[in-house]
């Protein structure tokens, strides 16, 4: 009898104390927050850019899969627009447009897909573990810290760290190491996601004065 009794709480309870707990690894985190952006049709955010000694802000649109657009207010009417197959730039002082054939996805790093690729292309690490820290030293702030280290020597940033706001799951600040050693921080803010965008808002009308320049990425290099 104590031996039947012993056997039905096992295979009652067992669940509970005899399965091991799912232990949360950076990938999965990185995976959740990847599902998070898979969500998201439209995105709006305030956007810091620390390139060296280059400051730049402005507001980033998104509309998934493929259409981009920073609007910059420093420096002033500054655009780049990227629509998955083609970037574009506008320089307002040189009255200059810069186009570029660009690679699928090489633009969105903040999004489902890009958070894709960098797991294809990256090996994530807790900088501390799980628990959220402070965004930095002082700060108030609290984020979730991932380290991302390249597989191979073809991705542009040797290492990325991404901090990661714990209730949401967006991305607050992406900081990469290029292969010069050059860091550049994108900070992201007040972030509205679905609220809807008009895809107009995805066509850049140039002014008539402007003069175009195709693949400027190649240019000089023949």
């Amino acid at each position: 009898m104590k031996k039947a009794l012993f056997l039905a709480i096992l295979t009652l309870f067992g669940g509970l104390f005899l399965s091991p707990q799912e232990i949360l690894t950076a990938k999965r985190y990185l995976e959740q927050v990847s599902e998070q952006y898979g969500s998201i049709r439209t995105y709006v955010a305030r956007i810091n850019i620390q390139s060296g000694g280059t400051n730049m802000a402005g507001t980033v649109y998104a509309m998934m899969p493929n259409f981009l657009r920073i609007d910059f207010s420093y420096p002033a009417e500054q655009v780049v627009l990227y629509n998955g197959e083609n970037l574009m730039i506008f320089l307002p002082g040189e009255r200059a447009i810069l186009n570029q054939v660009a690679a699928q996805g090489g633009a969105n790093i903040a999004t489902a897909r890009g958070l894709t690729l960098l797991l294809r292309n990256y090996v994530p690490a807790f900088v501390v573990g799980p628990a959220p820290v402070p965004i930095e030293p002082g700060s108030s702030e609290m984020v979730v810290k991932l380290k991302l280290a390249r597989r191979n020597s073809g991705e542009g940033f040797t290492e990325i760290i991404l901090d990661i706001s714990p209730d949401t799951k967006f991305i607050r600040r992406i900081t990469g190491k290029t292969i010069t050693d050059v860091t550049v921080r994108f900070d992201f803010s007040g972030v509205s996601i679905n609220t809807g965008i008009p895809e107009r808002l995805f066509v850049f009308e140039s002014p008539p004065s402007s003069n175009m320049y195709n693949n400027f990425l190649l240019r000089g290099t023949d």
